[in-house]
């Protein structure tokens, strides 16, 4: 049984809309299927220590085609993982030493700042090689299908959002106690006994910290859902070494143009990427998608963005519009965001929702 304080957290187990785009992560929950992860961690990769990383990344697709031909296989009840031998080296090992790769020549997020950040350089985000954790805890405030979550805060964030509600985390990222992969891997472990439907990789945000978070499930001995939490400004190599590790992604689509995410995020060229990228992710796992409604950006970002998830995701994406923006951290040097939505205006968020015909929105 679980320990859940919702109610909507247990009547979600029967809801079939929900059951409709997470019926893979719902198997991994109730541990009738293996999580991603541990699929990756089984496939085998011959690699020498002299290969090239242009060699190393032709014999990542080659393992990610045969991790997904083995999970259709364990999915259809053809093959138990148990049936399946621990490898020496594995498409999960391989993620993990190219991520260390490019930690050397930092490129996770499409900020591309290049530094060498195990020489103590630090790119935009401030992140060093180690995460740092800002909080764990089990988090009985996600979407139901989620709670009780597993949910780890890493300090820093690619993002320098002026409205952030987590800004204390988002933008210290020297604050927060460093962990290692290993000792994360026990707190996922403990966290599952006590009765936690998934890790949730938060902050900040994760992107940074890829590689800790790889090989800390690679370190993990429990069956658990892995939740991807994130502003999705991964860059294309990120998303890449992502793939087949993830259950859901459980992403942010903040922004309806580049102008809004230049202003308020710092960012350029937003649309593009997280478009692109949540195109990977709905190819690669399951998804719940995020949309904070915010004053005045109805029409500018909400439509478009709700827009765009029906036309290239599809009507059963499951959606969680969300009214709870209040002005926080640099709020207040911006007149247009300095308040609350109004009811009028999340009316007409859900109206736009229901005129582009997404049928899976959660409120």
């Amino acid at each position: 049984m679980w320990s859940v304080l919702r109610p909507d957290a247990i009547a979600v187990l029967r809801d079939e809309k929900a059951q409709q785009a997470l019926s893979r992560y719902f198997a991994v929950m109730e541990n009738s299927l293996p999580a991603r992860f541990h699929i990756c961690a089984r496939v085998e990769i011959k690699t020498t220590s002299d290969s090239s990383e242009t060699e190393l990344w032709k014999k990542h697709e080659s393992g990610l085609r045969e991790l997904n031909r083995l999970q259709k296989r364990v999915d259809e009840k053809k093959m138990k993982i148990e049936d399946l031998p621990k490898p020496e080296f594995s498409l999960l090992d391989l993620k993990i030493e190219l991520a260390n790769k490019i930690l050397r020549s930092c490129r996770f997020c499409e900020r591309r700042c290049q530094v060498d950040r195990t020489s103590g350089r630090l790119g935009v985000c401030g992140v060093g090689t180690q995460p740092r954790i800002a909080s764990e805890f089990m988090h009985y405030g996600e979407e139901p299908e989620l709670v009780p979550s597993y949910t780890i805060f890493f300090s820093g964030c690619t993002f320098k959002c002026v409205f952030c509600q987590n800004w204390d985390i988002s933008q210290y990222p020297d604050g927060g106690a460093l962990a290692t992969p290993r000792a994360l891997a026990m707190l996922i472990k403990k966290a599952r006994q006590a009765g936690a439907r998934n890790v949730n990789w938060v902050g900040g945000e994760p992107t940074p910290n890829l590689h800790a978070i790889l090989e800390a499930l690679s370190k993990c001995e429990v069956n658990i859902p892995s939740v991807w939490n994130s502003n999705m400004y991964l860059s294309s190599e990120a998303m890449r070494l992502l793939a087949g590790t993830q259950d859901v992604y459980l992403t942010d689509f903040k922004y309806g143009n580049d102008r809004c995410a230049e202003r308020y995020s710092g960012v350029k060229n937003y649309f593009e990427i997280v478009s692109r990228n949540h195109m990977l992710a709905s190819k690669d796992a399951e998804l719940i998608i995020r949309h904070l409604v915010m004053p005045n950006h109805v029409e500018c970002c909400t439509k478009p963005v709700l827009e765009w998830i029906a036309e290239n995701l599809g009507p059963n994406t499951r959606v969680n519009l969300m009214d709870q923006y209040r002005p926080c951290y640099r709020a207040d040097e911006y007149e247009e965001i300095n308040r609350r939505i109004t009811s009028d205006e999340f009316s007409a968020a859900l109206k736009i929702a229901e005129e582009v015909g997404l049928q899976n929105v959660i409120t």
